[in-house]
């Protein structure tokens, strides 16, 4: 027996009520509600009614959301795309996407194939496994158009249906993570990347990254989420001045502290490495020698701390080549010929 017909304003209507509760708490949403929402693996043309001559109401793109609302047959009723007018749990930003995102939810008719809900068996890796496969291919040099985007709603998705699953966690990171290679990349390409000072530019988004350091806290995860964050802190060109590398590496020294055990560690430590490697041809051009001595005495110290704490890491061949080529008197950046 079909439900009765409801219009579009009230649908939209009661979507709206829906994610306002789901904001409050989404853990505690009736099964009925979790049943109800899903994603599909494949682009999915909503119909007005379910027949395949009938009017086209608009495409569903994989990750976005529908709701279910009845099955016939080979064809499931939904209320498509109700994720789009929502906005992210914690920010005015709208939600990372695409061309193909700018539509709205709309009611119809699905072929019922590559419907993904937190009912479906496996639908955990199911998610996972297509969101990797998609993220794959939006690094390659001719990225399929909305990889990205549906490589990151997918992802989401994973986190947000299976919460329990043992890819939870990896899903949210990858998800947010996606997201974030992307708005850095948009950014880096504006004439502002090039400004001294990180307010001068656009910020990346970091609603997703403190999220998921707030539910997954202790992880590896986690740790991989703050060192992206410091994008947002860096200085676009340095300009030969030595204000931006002091501050950096300050910033990359006390987040090998609060992490220690995380797996972008090795790195922080070598980047601060770095920056004092780069201040001491900085402090000399400034006729600043003590100031000179000093940081090539720290290029040294954070070299053998690389070596001491993470032996295994390339990253600590690389600090010694820093130290070495600092005690010799090469510049670190620019013209290093005699």
């Amino acid at each position: 027996m079909r439900l009765p017909s409801i219009t579009l304003g009230a649908a939209l209507m009661l979507l709206t009520i829906a994610a306002s509760a789901q904001k409050k708490d989404k853990d505690k949403m009736s099964g009925y509600d979790r049943s109800a929402r899903a994603t599909v693996l494949h682009q999915a043309i909503v119909y007005v009614s379910a027949d395949a001559d009938a009017q086209h109401v608009s495409l569903v793109t994989p990750g976005h959301e529908v709701v279910v609302v009845e099955r016939n047959g080979p064809w499931v009723r939904v209320f498509a795309n109700t994720d789009i007018a929502d906005k992210t749990d914690d920010s005015e930003t709208p939600e990372l996407g695409g061309d193909e995102d700018n539509v709205t939810p709309a009611s119809g008719w699905i072929r019922d194939k590559g419907v993904v809900s937190p009912t479906t068996p496996g639908g955990d890796a199911i998610l996972f496994g297509a969101a990797a496969v998609l993220e794959d291919e939006a690094a390659q040099p001719h990225a399929p158009k909305g990889a990205a985007v549906q490589a990151h709603l997918l992802y989401r998705r994973v986190a947000e249906y299976y919460p329990d699953s043992p890819l939870a966690a990896e899903a949210a990171w990858r998800s947010a993570d996606v997201r974030w290679q992307v708005e850095k990349r948009d950014v880096s390409s504006l004439p502002s990347a090039t400004e001294q000072e990180a307010y001068l530019r656009p910020q990346i988004y970091e609603g997703e990254m403190k999220r998921l350091m707030k539910q997954y806290p202790g992880t590896k995860y986690a740790a991989m989420a703050a060192f992206d964050l410091l994008d947002n802190k860096l200085c676009g060109d340095w300009q030969g001045l030595p204000k931006c590398p002091e501050m950096e590496s300050g910033l990359y020294e006390r987040y090998a502290k609060q992490f220690p055990d995380g797996p972008r560690s090795a790195e922080a430590l070598y980047d601060a490495t770095y920056r004092q490697g780069v201040l001491v041809n900085m402090y000399l051009v400034d006729d600043s020698k003590k100031k000179a001595d000093a940081a090539a005495e720290r290029t040294k110290a954070l070299a053998d701390e690389v070596r001491a704490e993470y032996p295994k890491s390339d990253f600590a061949a690389r600090a010694a080549s820093v130290a070495f080529r600092v005690q010799q008197g090469i510049p670190i950046e620019g013209n290093d010929r005699d």
